[in-house]
């Protein structure tokens, strides 16, 4: 049973405002609480329906019953799905670049691009993101149900991103592609380690981050009408992951 109270606190992490107050970021659905059960974040609220308790009994001491109204008010979906948790946020590590590949995010405003991202960095191996602070948040509900529960395995950090490259080595590998100018992708030798930047789905990367990269290089297209617009920024991620990682 829920209390009235309880109900409309968690009704109310749906602002991103009452999420900062208290440290939290909501979950739902079976696979992504699967996930949040696999992981070592902090659950503090766990509500379902006895339908999903049934099966889930090993989560009893932190199961609270609702019914399918009460899971609806709180919920974010259009059709909520059995199960929404509560969860605490952890605290951001810095990122370590050596040896590996890390993503930076340039101002990607789309939540379903940035929890789709998110998503690939997990499948690809990807430990880091680093993003913008214009970036979407991360606990937006949308990017974390994009996610599928891959955020309970990337650590991601919000920083000034030109003034974090400036720490960096100038000899570190920074690439992002560039429609214009940058090595064909299907044919460069790619590093190991570095830093890989997606800019902004319509304006790209910034000119700040731009003169940043030491590496860029370039998506060809291989339409006959050369009027076809540009990648969404989730497909060019993609694309960019599975070259870095093809070896």
């Amino acid at each position: 049973m829920i209390s009235k109270a309880l109900l409309k606190q968690i009704s109310s992490y749906k602002q991103k405002k009452f999420r900062d107050e208290d440290n939290v970021f909501v979950v739902e659905g079976e696979k992504c609480v699967d996930e949040l059960m696999k992981s070592d974040f902090e659950v503090v609220n766990l509500f379902a329906t006895n339908e999903w308790f049934l099966k889930n009994k090993k989560y009893s001491d932190k199961f609270v019953e609702v019914s399918e109204k009460e899971l609806e008010r709180m919920s974010n979906l259009t059709t909520p799905d059995k199960v929404l948790a509560v969860v605490k946020r952890k605290e951001s590590q810095k990122p370590e670049l050596k040896g590996a590949l890390t993503l930076a995010l340039d101002s990607i405003s789309n939540p379903g691009n940035l929890g789709t991202i998110i998503r690939l960095a997990a499948w690809f191996g990807i430990k880091n993101i680093i993003c913008t602070k214009d970036t979407v948040e991360c606990y937006n509900p949308k990017v974390v149900q994009a996610t599928m529960g891959a955020i309970f395995h990337i650590n991601i950090v919000y920083t000034d991103l030109a003034m974090y490259i400036n720490t960096i080595d100038k000899s570190f590998p920074i690439y992002s592609t560039v429609l214009e100018g940058g090595k064909n992708i299907y044919k460069e030798k790619l590093s190991k380690e570095g830093l890989l930047i997606i800019g902004n789905e319509s304006r790209g990367i910034s000119d700040k981050v731009k003169v940043k990269v030491n590496r860029p290089l370039t998506i060809p297209s291989f339409a006959e009408n050369k009027e076809v617009e540009s990648l969404n920024a989730s497909i060019a991620a993609a694309i960019i992951l599975s070259e870095f990682k093809r070896g």
